[in-house]
């Protein structure tokens, strides 16, 4: 008899408070390397009705006008109307930024004969699986479609009277660790006052749920439309929103550790983001290779020093070869100081703001460098598969 299990992850749409912030801190960070590709950002933000505010420490020989890049972004999230708790016109901005601490940019600066250093310690964590085209796990690839879909009906109005803020969940029922079908599809959507709820669930089945969870619906999934039978209040005026509140939604939706680093608003300089995207990449490849059929990969470093600490590979029994081995062509194959995963995964462009929403990985993007498989070739070879 099948092991039956499910798996619950979630995602959230643009206008969600949390990834308003995440947005507005990568801009910055985008602004700033345009400039200065050697910008030491970490940009943080929070946001409540009708106010932002942008905290952090930037060194640049660059410039950037941060009251304009909040209220830009607020602009292309849709968030023009002061009824949807926050507008780009009149919302009140305030600023608080100053450079990086000389202490850190010891570590991490080049010069004198030292090499870049990691920016921070701390663990990193990789993850891939084959259970979907993008290697990545069915429950947070299908919330984040269901989370995309949503701003895209609002944009296009092919739904009327919809605000920014959404989240979407959705609960995947795995037999014998293969996913075959949705149990559970849940969905908040915030609307203008008066929208008649029966309405909007019957237009987000019709124009979201279906067109992107097709076939993995049966007549025994439960379907949830704006639970509480309402959602008028929403945006920064219904949550607060923060910089970094969202690192599930923006790794793999819970299956896979996180190390607890943040993303949005820091530069590559800082092993947060550098070293996970890295690990994402290595992961990925090991799966893509065929060495194993699900795999996590954890890198850890010290703040100033190039090399990383440790490096582990779990691959929960799938693997094809000795583990050991899988650990030896990682090392071998691929370099995991600063400046090597910077340089070979050309992480100092502009490219930031478009991961803030709707993942970090598992995105079809050239842009998305993390993403290739260019060393699965190399690793089967090495693997003698």
């Amino acid at each position: 008899m099948a092991k039956i299990e499910f798996f619950t992850s979630e995602s959230v749409t643009e206008g969600h408070p949390d990834k308003i912030c995440d947005q507005i801190s990568d801009a910055i960070l985008d602004a700033l390397l345009k400039q200065d590709k050697n910008a030491r950002c970490a940009a943080e933000c929070l946001t409540t009705t009708g106010l932002v505010i942008v905290a952090g420490e930037i060194s640049t020989t660059g410039y950037v006008e941060i009251q304009d890049i909040v209220r830009n972004t607020l602009k292309e999230i849709g968030y023009t109307n002061p009824e949807f708790g926050i507008d780009c016109d009149d919302a009140g901005v305030m600023v608080s930024v100053h450079g990086q601490s000389r202490d850190i940019a010891l570590g991490v600066d080049e010069g004198d004969g030292r090499e870049q250093g990691a920016g921070d310690q701390g663990m990193m964590y990789g993850f891939a699986t084959n259970e979907t085209d993008e290697l990545m796990p069915l429950p947070i690839i299908i919330a984040h479609k269901l989370a995309m879909r949503l701003a895209y009906v609002r944009k296009e109005g092919i739904l009327k009277d919809l605000g920014p803020d959404g989240k979407s969940q959705v609960s995947v029922e795995y037999h014998d660790g293969k996913p075959v079908r949705l149990s559970t599809v849940v969905i908040a959507q915030q609307h203008i006052d008066g929208t008649s709820e029966e309405e909007l669930r019957k237009g987000i089945i019709e124009q979201v749920i279906r067109p992107v969870c097709g076939n993995l619906l049966d007549d025994k999934t439960k379907i949830y439309v704006n639970a509480t039978g309402k959602f008028v209040i929403g945006g920064p005026e219904g949550d607060t929103g923060l910089t970094g509140r969202k690192i599930i939604v923006d790794t793999y939706g819970g299956l896979g550790r996180h190390g607890g680093g943040a993303f949005s608003g820091k530069d590559p300089s800082k092993v947060d983001r550098s070293g996970a995207y890295a690990a994402r990449w290595i992961a990925k490849n090991i799966v893509a290779a065929g060495l194993a059929d699900k795999c996590e990969v954890q890198v850890s470093y010290a703040i100033g020093i190039p090399e990383p600490t440790s490096i582990n590979v779990d691959t929960s029994g799938t693997n094809k070869i000795p583990e050991e081995k899988i650990v030896e062509l990682v090392k071998k194959n691929f370099s995991l100081n600063p400046r090597e995963i910077i340089k070979r995964l050309d992480l100092l462009r502009p490219i930031y703001k478009k991961t803030a929403a709707y993942g970090h990985f598992g995105r079809n993007d050239p842009d998305f460098t993390w993403e290739k498989t260019d060393m699965a070739d190399t690793l089967r070879k090495e693997a003698g598969m």
